[in-house]
Parts: structure tokens; sequence; C-alpha cells
């Protein structure tokens, strides 16, 4: 018989004077709280209870048999609450992001998480640079790279396409190029983070590198987007973040035939077996809606 079962009723016929009473309390049959109170004592090879028609009380080895019911009803509870937490994803993140997923893509599913997952705080870390995921004690990195640290553990949530895009103002004043040799004469807005002035673009049929230049380059890709929709140049940027500037008229799409290779988005983190579940589902939670 299950002996935690069995050591609540002994408890409660304690508590409560009888084995009936204990056996309401319980929602279960006098005959079936007796039958717990005689397995224990089966268990503990001696009587627990003095029983006459009036009273009911515990012997000496009842008193101390009581006192480790009590005890193995405490773990038993204590490992259910830890078991309800493990079921109720809970604690802070930390993660890191480069500032142009972070504005476009992150920030609005994060809301969703959010509503979703309550009991998780996140603390978003905006980078784009590489960071040490041990040193700043980051849980999980969101990366847009095809090249990617061996040491981490990488979970692919979804692809990164981009196009070149300038504001119209921008081609008003020095024209549409015509073909990825025109580029060379235009300014062209790099990012130092990938590539800086070179270019590689394919049209599916043919593959070239260019080397652009132009008067501005940054490592942040949120201000690279900012300059263009300035019309201070060309710039190469991820389509999750530039078409809906191109909806709304800030940019025009350069050389459409010609795409920059595509990317993936990456959730990286430092180990399989130490990842925390809350981190497990934040994951799991972008893989699904990043692969949409």
């Amino acid at each position: 018989m299950d002996r935690i079962t069995a050591a609540k009723v002994l408890i409660e016929t304690v508590e409560r004077g009888s084995a009936t009473a204990a056996a309401e309390a319980l929602d279960m049959s006098r005959a079936m709280a007796s039958r717990y109170i005689a397995s224990i004592e089966d268990w503990s090879g001696t009587r627990l209870l003095h029983r006459t028609t009036r009273r009911l009380s515990l012997t000496s080895a009842g008193e101390r048999v009581l006192e480790l019911c009590k005890d193995m009803v405490r773990i038993a509870d204590a490992v259910s609450d830890v078991a309800a937490d493990a079921a109720t994803p809970r604690g802070r993140l930390r993660v890191t992001a480069p500032s142009i997923l972070a504005e476009a893509l992150l920030i609005p599913l994060l809301a969703d998480f959010a509503k979703a997952y309550q009991h998780i705080k996140i603390d978003l870390l905006i980078s784009d640079r590489p960071v040490d995921l041990v040193q700043d004690r980051i849980d999980v990195a969101i990366r847009i790279a095809n090249s990617l640290d061996p040491s981490l553990i990488a979970k692919r949530l979804g692809s990164c396409p981009s196009g070149l895009y300038a504001a119209p103002t921008y081609l008003t004043a020095h024209g549409q190029p015509g073909d990825v040799d025109d580029l060379k004469g235009h300014q062209c807005l790099t990012y130092a983070n990938l590539g800086g002035g070179e270019w590689v673009l394919g049209n599916g049929r043919t593959r070239s590198v260019i080397q652009v230049s132009g008067s501005f380059q940054t490592n942040d890709a949120l201000t690279l987007r900012r300059a263009a929709i300035s019309a201070m140049g060309i710039a190469m940027l991820p389509r999750f973040s530039a078409e809906a500037d191109v909806a709304e008229g800030r940019l025009r799409r350069v050389l459409e035939e010609w795409q920059p290779e595509s990317m993936g988005i990456h959730a990286l983190y430092v180990s399989r077996h130490h990842l925390p579940t809350a981190a497990r589902v934040l994951i799991d939670f972008l893989g699904t809606r990043m692969s949409h």
C-alpha cells in the first residue's frame, strides 16, 4: 500500500481521535483507513495505537513513528512543489541580440512570450558584437550568422534574407544603379561587423564579390538602417527590417535581382545539459514563431 497515504491516515487518526474521522477527512472508507493503519504497523513491526471504546492513544513506538510520518509527508509535499515549478517554467533569463533584430522582430515576439509565460522575466542585452556568454552570464544569445562559434550549442530559429536599399531622395539625386559594378560609383553604407566594404551578391546564375566604399560605416545595424533612410547612401539590410520602410515609402529596393547570401538566425547557449527550463521554453517559442 502507498506509504505516504498510510502516513497521512495515521496523522489524521491521531489528530482527529478516530479512524472514522480520519477516513471522512481523507475521503475513504473506514475499512480502508483501518487497513492503512494496520499496514503501517506491519511495516514498523510494532503496535502504534492503544484502542479502547472511549479513546485512542499512541504507544511510545507510535509517537516516534508519528514524527517520522510527518517528515515523510513534508518531504512528499516539497517534492510535489518542485515538480509543479518544473511544470511551470519560471525565473530570470539573460538574453542578448543585435539591435536591428531586437527592434524589428524580437521585441514583438517577446511581448507575446511574456503573455504566455508570466513567470519568466527577460533581461535583454542589446549588442551587435558577440559577447562572452560565460563571463556576461548570458543564458541565450540570438545571432544572425552562418559562421558560428564551435564551442557553443546552436539551434537554428529561422532565416534572414537581405537586400540592397536606399532612400528615394538618394536615388533621385544619384541615380538607380543598373548593375552590381555600378555600386562602385555610389555611396555605400557599410556594416563593420559583417564584411565591411566587401559585398557578396548573387542573381541565381552567378556570384559577384564587389568592393564598395562610402563616407559612412557603423558597427550597429539599426544605425545603418537609419542612415539609409536619411539618404546617406545604399545599405545592405535584413528584409524583416527594411520591407516595412519600403511599404511606407522611406526606402526603395536596389538591384532586386541581386541578393546577398541569406543568413541563419540562431539561438546560442553554452551547454545542452545545464540549460534552464525557461531558456528551453524561450528557444522553442522563438523557433516556432520565426520559422513561419
